[in-house]
């Protein structure tokens, strides 16, 4: 049954334009357009280097497009750097993990509530905050460094810090990687319900595709810094120019 993202003219909350992106003589991006709908799961995959962080980079502000423009909620913040970028609502997690290893798991929450779009400088407030979203991801265990935690609740933080900044949008990037079958499953359900509990947007890359295939409203595909199909599911898994850009291996059972 459609749902309300699945309406035909809902307006995008992202959307980028002809992005380039060039580091020296190396071009890593090319002409890429994308845009993301309101409450949506938009996956983006590809094989490793086709510039799927890159992506990502240019859109939280850490390097700014060679070319092209990015848009978010009507505003264009192409030339913005990161942190104006997460006031405005964006967060993102990354591939490798990066707590503050001898803070706690609370602190850590915490600090990134008092850095988001909120603006809060009361610090009751966002260990509220804090305290609310740990309560959501299901982690326990908050005096713990974070240095001390496994990788799935390393994982579990991530999101938590990113979530904590009240984002309209959060960028996800390879949240599933070191994680078991349950594991997986768990997260899955746990990006599901940011989407639909707290009404976040979500741009995904992952390498897991059973995981992304089955929780995505659209893929997108990138393959040496272009973008080679888009559209839903089963419509990427059954693109023959997909299929050949992942070395001629199936991408879903």
């Amino acid at each position: 049954m459609p749902t309300e993202r699945d309406k035909p003219g809902m307006q995008p909350i992202l959307t980028g334009k002809s992005i380039t992106k060039r580091f020296g003589g190396l071009t890593v991006l090319k002409n890429v357009n994308f845009e993301v709908k309101s409450l949506e799961i938009l996956g983006l995959i590809g094989p490793n280097g086709a510039g799927k962080t890159t992506l990502f980079n240019t859109i939280s502000g850490a390097f700014p497009p060679s070319s092209g423009r990015v848009f978010f909620d009507g505003k264009d913040i192409t030339n913005l750097k990161p942190h104006q970028i997460c006031r405005l609502g964006i967060a993102r997690t990354f591939q490798i993990v990066r707590p503050f290893n001898n803070m706690s798991v609370l602190d850590n929450v915490l600090s990134s509530a008092l850095f988001g779009r909120d603006g809060t400088t009361d610090i009751e407030k966002a260990r509220e905050r804090a305290s609310h979203i740990l309560d959501f991801i299901g982690f326990k265990r908050r005096d713990i460094l974070a240095k001390d935690l496994t990788i799935q609740d390393k994982k579990k933080l991530e999101l938590a810090r990113a979530l904590a900044s009240n984002p309209k949008l959060i960028l996800i990037d390879e949240i599933m990687s070191g994680l078991n079958y349950g594991e997986i499953k768990e997260a899955v359900n746990l990006l599901m319900r940011i989407r639909d509990e707290l009404n976040v947007t979500i741009f995904w890359i992952e390498h897991v595709m059973k995981a992304i295939m089955n929780a995505a409203d659209r893929v997108i595909v990138l393959n040496f810094g272009e973008v080679i199909a888009e559209g839903s599911p089963k419509e990427v898994a059954n693109s023959q120019i997909v299929i050949d850009a992942y070395l001629g291996g199936e991408i879903v059972d």
